[in-house]
């Protein structure tokens, strides 16, 4: 009569499970870090392509609805321009575009003062909730884009010559509307604020980024 063996696993069989499963474990582990890390710089690298694309188009849209209308200045001692860009001022530009969404029918027009500027490698867009804004007006700012090294603009001015500020140095003044005569007779000669509100033909945007290089696009200015 045969003695039976006894039911189970040897040591050895156990060792060589474990060690096989630890195997197993790790490179499932490598596997699942590797998705995981991928999917972060996927969601990353696409989240940092819709801010840059909102940003390209929030600044056409707001250079497509540029609104020949000069606003007061804070102070109240003078008037700018419709399109103000001055590289001896801290901001980019400022412009009065139109367009401006009121879902919430507050009492207010659709015309809004927007200015850009860049701190930090960071752009910002402030607008205020009035066009004549005072002291007491604070802007509502909104940080647009981050990772910013330049932002750039040149505008083209009637002659189709571009200028890297607005109001164009030496514009023609047959570029502003006149002043129609009582009684509708005629016109009799050039509005005193029609240099403030020029508006040039075309703007050219550039925006230099630290990952992607240089970003540029031609904005047609209607009107």
């Amino acid at each position: 009569m045969s003695r039976r063996r006894p039911q189970g696993f040897t040591l050895i069989e156990v060792l060589i499970s474990v060690f096989i499963l630890a195997i197993v474990s790790a490179l499932c582990y490598q596997t699942l870090d590797y998705v995981r890390r991928s999917r972060e710089r996927s969601d990353a690298t696409f989240g940092r392509l819709r801010a840059i694309e909102l940003t390209v188009r929030t600044l056409e849209s707001d250079f497509e609805q540029l609104e020949p209308r000069p606003v007061r200045d804070v102070v109240g001692t003078s008037v700018l321009p419709a399109l103000l860009a001055d590289p001896r001022t801290t901001t980019l530009v400022s412009l009065t575009h139109g367009g401006w969404s009121n879902s919430a029918g507050l009492p207010r027009g659709t015309l809004q003062r927007v200015t850009y500027r860049l701190e930090s490698g960071v752009l910002y867009r402030d607008h205020l909730t009035v066009l004549d804004a005072t002291l007491a007006n604070t802007p509502v700012q909104r940080e647009l884009l981050r990772d910013v090294t330049a932002v750039k603009f040149r505008y083209m001015d009637a002659s189709r010559a571009w200028q890297n500020d607005w109001p164009a140095s030496g514009a023609s003044g047959a570029t502003m509307p006149v002043v129609p005569r009582p009684g509708g007779t005629g016109p009799v000669g050039v509005s005193p604020q029609g240099a403030l509100s020029q508006r040039p033909l075309a703007v050219e945007i550039t925006l230099e980024l630290k990952d992607l290089g240089t970003i540029t696009r031609l904005v047609e200015v209607p009107g």
